[in-house]
């Protein structure tokens, strides 16, 4: 049997154990795991320090090594992440579309767990946690392949969500991280139509492509999602000039950071020389159509296909 095939297996005999346990264990199970993450800060942080002195040495863009990087507050955020799905109501066992036919049969649909989803993902540590958590929430096994460049960090999380699972007496591969990021054993994976029910590759739209034209197993596919702000003609230009530095500087890497920025041409003027004077100060390049550049100094002018780009930096595509 070779590695993927006893991962994916064993994972399909764990979820089985997994959709019988009532709302309140898998609470109980979450909360534990949230509260190990804090605990095991230090212990995370480290492992991920290996990860991010590699993507140093292999000159990944910054973009990428913020992606990567873990600390304490980014592993907060996935405590709470997980204490946010505690609070979720359980959607195993819920009824809808109840009906009676005329000749007295009643007919009922009732949520049940999947299976076992395959989350596709890459140098994104922290979906690990998230991932586990939400199928763990819904009663699904997962297994887990990330990035090569967050290999270590993601296995460090997954190893303190094993712990509390234990404690449980629980089967650590509900929560199952591919250890090769070989990318035949990923080719491998998408073939497993016998144990995985579901994959979802979490990326760019080349990462999106590549699992749909290749898995047997059904894909939920995203393709392109590129921010934007849009300021109307009525908006608040205060408040739109906070959403867009907090949108595109907080932090440029993420895939919900700000890309581009429509304007209402009946405001374009007054809120175009607002924007030139934040964003010159914060250092973003500014891309913009022929009406938009003309308030920025060193614009490049973009023609109507150039639009829609993620720039994941701190750069930004403006438009009347």
């Amino acid at each position: 049997m070779s590695l993927i095939t006893d991962i994916s297996s064993q994972a399909a005999k764990a979820a089985n154990q997994l959709a019988l346990l009532d709302t309140e264990t898998k609470n109980q199970v979450l909360r534990d795991m949230a509260n190990a993450l804090r605990a095991q800060k230090d212990f995370i942080i480290k492992e991920n320090e290996s990860d991010l002195a590699a993507a140093r040495e292999n000159d990944l863009a910054s973009s990428m090594v913020d992606r990567l990087t873990l600390n304490d507050e980014r592993i907060e955020a996935m405590a709470e992440g997980i204490e946010v799905i505690v609070s979720l109501e359980d959607p195993v066992g819920q009824l809808r579309d109840i009906t009676d036919r005329p000749n007295g049969i009643k007919i009922r649909k009732m949520r049940v767990p999947l299976g076992v989803v395959c989350m596709i993902y890459e140098a994104r540590p922290n979906v690990t946690a998230d991932a586990g958590a939400l199928c763990f929430k819904s009663g699904n096994g997962v297994i887990l392949r990330g990035g090569k460049e967050a290999l270590k960090s993601s296995q460090a999380i997954a190893s303190v969500m094993h712990q509390v699972l234990e404690q449980h007496n629980l089967p650590t591969s509900l929560i199952s991280v591919i250890p090769d990021p070989d990318r035949g054993l990923l080719m491998e994976l998408m073939q497993q139509r016998d144990t995985i029910d579901l994959i979802i590759p979490r990326g760019g739209e080349g990462l999106i492509n590549y699992v749909t034209e290749n898995s047997t197993i059904p894909v939920i596919q995203h393709f392109k999602g590129v921010c934007h702000l849009y300021v109307d003609k009525d908006a608040d230009l205060e408040v739109a000039v906070n959403l867009l530095l907090n949108g595109k500087t907080q932090r440029t890497g993420v895939c919900n950071a700000l890309e581009g920025l429509v304007v209402h041409q009946a405001i374009a003027d007054e809120f175009l020389n607002l924007c030139a004077v934040v964003l010159r100060q914060e250092g973003v390049k500014i891309n913009a159509d022929k009406q938009a550049a003309k308030y920025f100094d060193n614009a490049t002018v973009l023609a109507d296909d150039e639009f829609g780009e993620e720039y994941l930096d701190l750069e930004i595509a403006i438009r009347v």
